[in-house]
């Protein structure tokens, strides 16, 4: 058997104890995560159930990253709820059962795009998430961590509070569950503290049969997470084009969506756990989750970064923890559904805010007065828009654009020219800095085109001519100089800027003087 699990994670000794009990914590931490965000898309919880068991199972075997916990979650959820909306606009007549059809294949399409994205490597695009994006992602999501465990201090369906003893009774066991976790690493980390607080506050409940919100409590009329091993489930959609072209742009958006939160979360655990994951290896595990989710009556969804730092945070490390999570996850819906939905919802709040905090990156505050100011504006816009629209990509890819744009800019300043002319006359323009679309306008106006000699050098010893733009800008300054019957000379231009200049030489005139093959005179 050791050997068999070996195989899962052959460079790493396995804590099995830790892993398991980790394990087990995760699972009931999915429970309510899985619910809850099953009934943001207006779904019944064993859709959302269904989702984290295959999810978990799957990319625990075969993901990137051992340790990280996948399972159903809003930011997908969300999504569905844009198809909701389509569907009912389309078909005004479609039912709960027909749309969850279209939900099923929608996800099965989604996955094919992830395994596409893995099997092109795109995986390592994630490399060019800078860290004040990345600090942004991590505070909004702790704090959306945070203030989404509200609700349970409001009573069901009102915008009220729980009466002043159940907000005394349910605020006492937060801070109990809380004080356990924060205190029993200090004694003994032998068990994890999440799973220990979970036991004893449930057991408090339980035993002094004491009146707080539980799990079932939590549930519309007629709801349970009691249930059995997913039914497969064959999408019963019409194939045509109407309907591939009504899905394809929510199926693209949860593939994004899944990917980018995947790879974030990925990135994190390997910064915590010093080790490295498969970026493309996780791509293709997510893809297939999902398409397996599809076929057995499950949402999908992706990585979910509070289950997998819990999961991290009990010290497991190895893929068996999440093998163990996911399926004590279907052991208790299809046979300790009745004990579970006993579960105060108190222990499970407390162990979502230890989570937030740990998960804030209070060191960023540190960054203050300290850092670039666009870093700093990166790092609040991200966590503002994370917060503000619970859309995690959609902040992310803002934060990667804004702090491209301010590095193409601050680079773009630095294009600079050193002119002299030597003793035969002939004007020198030593080029320094990166020659590219936002610095071809500063580079135009260093050349004095009128005033200068009959023959011009322009030395590219310390700079690089790297796109179409700067092609273009090249080729505009000797068309002037031509047009004043002036000779130019490209110097020191390297091998790939020699190679972007012959393939461009068949899209737009690039007008260099005076060499034999591309006009571009190459003297040492």
């Amino acid at each position: 058997m050791k050997k068999l699990l070996g195989i899962f994670n052959s460079q790493q000794k396995i804590n099995y104890k830790t892993e398991v009990l980790s394990g087990l914590t995760v699972a009931l931490a999915l429970i309510p995560e899985a619910v809850a965000f099953a009934m943001i898309a207006g779904f019944s919880p064993l859709t959302g159930l269904y989702a984290a068991f295959v999810m978990g199972l799957i990319t625990s075997i075969f993901g990137g990253r051992p340790g990280m916990i996948s399972g159903a979650t809003g930011a997908v959820a969300v999504v569905f709820v844009g198809l909701i909306v389509e569907l009912r606009n389309a078909f005004p007549t479609i039912t709960q059962a027909e749309i969850l059809q279209y939900v099923f294949a929608t996800v099965i399409l989604a996955g094919i795009f992830q395994i596409l994205a893995g099997v092109f490597k795109l995986g390592k695009f994630i490399r060019l998430v800078p860290n004040p994006v990345m600090f942004g992602f991590v505070n909004g999501l702790a704090i959306i961590i945070f203030s989404s465990q509200f609700p349970n201090f409001y009573q069901k369906g009102t915008s009220d509070l729980l009466e002043t003893n159940a907000m005394m009774i349910m605020l006492g066991l937060v801070v109990l569950t809380m004080f356990i976790i924060w205190g029993l690493p200090k004694i003994t980390k032998t068990i994890p503290s999440s799973l220990v607080a979970i036991v004893v506050v449930s057991i408090l409940v339980l035993a002094f049969n004491i009146p707080t919100t539980t799990i079932a409590d939590t549930l519309n009329e007629g709801e349970t997470i009691k249930g059995g091993f997913p039914p497969l489930s064959i999408p019963t959609i019409t194939l045509n084009w109407q309907n591939f072209l009504l899905i394809v742009p929510f199926a693209g958006i949860i593939a994004g969506v899944g990917l980018i939160e995947s790879l974030l979360t990925l990135n994190l655990l390997d910064e915590i756990t010093q080790t490295r994951g498969n970026g493309n290896k996780e791509c293709i595990a997510q893809g297939s989750a999902n398409i397996l989710s599809g076929f057995l009556s499950g949402m999908g969804g992706c990585a979910m970064i509070g289950q997998s730092l819990i999961n991290t945070s009990s010290g497991a490390r190895a893929r068996l923890s999440g093998i163990v999570a996911s399926v004590m996850l279907l052991v208790f819906i299809m046979f300790g559904s009745g004990l579970i939905e006993k579960l105060p919802m108190a222990a499970l709040v407390g162990v979502m805010f230890m989570v937030s905090i740990g998960t804030f990156e209070w060191a960023s505050l540190k960054t203050f007065g300290k850092m670039p100011k666009s870093d700093i504006l990166v790092m609040v816009l991200v966590t503002l828009i994370t917060v503000v629209l619970h859309n995690l990509a959609l902040a992310v890819l803002i934060g990667v654009v804004i702090s491209a744009l301010v590095f193409a800019w601050e680079n773009a300043k630095r294009i600079r020219a050193r002119k002299y002319t030597d003793e035969q006359g002939i004007k020198h323009y030593e080029i320094y800095g990166p020659l590219f679309f936002a610095s071809t306008t500063a580079f135009i106006e260093k050349f004095e085109v009128e005033k200068d000699p009959k023959e011009v050098i322009i030395d590219f010893r310390e700079s690089r001519i790297a796109d179409m733009s700067a092609i273009d800008a090249v080729n505009r300054i000797t068309e002037r100089y031509a047009s004043q019957n002036k000779k130019v000379h490209l110097k020191h231009l390297s091998e790939d800027c020699r190679t972007l200049l012959k393939n461009a030489d068949k899209l737009i005139d690039v007008n260099i003087l005076e060499d034999p093959t591309y006009k571009v005179a190459i003297d040492a």
